[in-house]
């Protein structure tokens, strides 16, 4: 009977990395639901359920990464699935990323909504010791995993991984906003000041909220625009650079590029206007002078798809 294989979580590979998030995130989502009931905490509930989604968006992101993993290997390259998707899983990942981004902006303003009506209603009375104690077991835990996703990601660099680590600095931020609210109903108790405490829980949230729907604006925005092809101009620059030059040497009459970043793939399609009289070359030139012009555009990647064509028809390049 073969040996049961266990995912790998090693913290050298994204999917090693995002392996061991999810965990972390479920252990931590569950623990804040069960302190949240406990403590009657919309607050720590809020935490609980943005943690929840962040297991679930967590989790498709390294499904995409499996994927794009797969697809760029040769040996899977009949497989079924790449048969049915024979451009890639380039485009899975800003989707996953602006869905992801999406679904937190609109958990936020959902309990915004919440903490509002909450404070206009006489706030929410909360058991201050249990609330204080899940603040501080967060604080630390989260934090810790925000600097060590973070250090991880250094030498991988992935848009996923950075997501999730902002998404722990966010979840570290809103505990240490949980612990300020708390402690602060603490010592309010029994002062002339009393009345504020049931008003602390609904407030902080709202604060909080208001917190989350900024920080994935950015994800959110870098994920539309890869989605909708807009084409960057760092690369697209870098691009005609390299035709130009190759144009400029060869005697060729213009180019034509198109350049687009989808996720961590690019896709880089050049057409090259030649002139009708230009001399009979045999394939292997034209596939050495691709060779020379993939060089020129940088290394080689398998999420890079490099389009390279030769003709002497306009209409071929438009």
């Amino acid at each position: 009977m073969p040996a049961l294989r266990l995912p790998s979580f090693d913290p050298t590979t994204e999917q090693g990395v995002l392996r061991l998030s999810i965990a972390a995130s479920l252990a931590m989502a569950a623990a804040a639901v069960a302190f949240g009931l406990l403590a009657n905490s919309s607050l720590i509930i809020f935490d609980g359920i943005y943690g929840l989604i962040d297991v679930v968006m967590t989790w498709l992101s390294l499904l995409v990464v499996r994927l794009i993993s797969l697809s760029t290997h040769v040996d899977t390259l009949q497989s079924r699935l790449n048969q049915r998707f024979t451009m890639g899983f380039w485009h899975l990942e800003p989707i996953v990323l602006g869905v992801s981004g999406t679904l937190m902006i609109g958990a936020a303003l959902y309990a915004a909504v919440n903490a509002v009506d909450a404070l206009m209603s006489g706030g929410r009375e909360i058991a201050l010791g249990p609330a204080i104690l899940f603040a501080v077991i967060s604080i630390v835990a989260e934090t810790g995993l925000a600097l060590f996703v973070r250090r991880a990601n250094r030498s991988i660099g992935s848009d996923f991984i950075a997501l999730d680590a902002k998404n722990w600095v966010v979840a570290a931020s809103m505990s240490a906003a949980y612990l300020v609210a708390f402690v602060g109903g603490y010592v309010l108790g029994g002062t002339q000041w009393a009345w504020l405490v049931p008003y602390i829980d609904p407030a902080i949230l709202l604060v909080v909220c208001l917190f989350v729907v900024v920080a994935p604006m950015g994800t959110v925005r870098q994920a539309l625009s890869d989605i909708l092809l807009i084409t960057p101009l760092d690369l697209q620059t870098h691009v005609d650079e390299v035709a130009r030059d190759i144009v400029a040497r060869h005697g060729f009459l213009e180019y034509r590029s198109y350049v687009a970043k989808v996720g961590r793939g690019e896709q880089i399609e050049l057409f090259f206007v030649v002139r009708a009289d230009d001399p009979p070359r045999a394939l292997i030139e034209w596939d050495r002078l691709r060779d020379e012009i993939g060089e020129a555009l940088g290394e080689e990647s398998p999420d890079r798809w490099l389009t390279i064509m030769f003709t002497t028809d306009r209409e071929w390049a438009i």
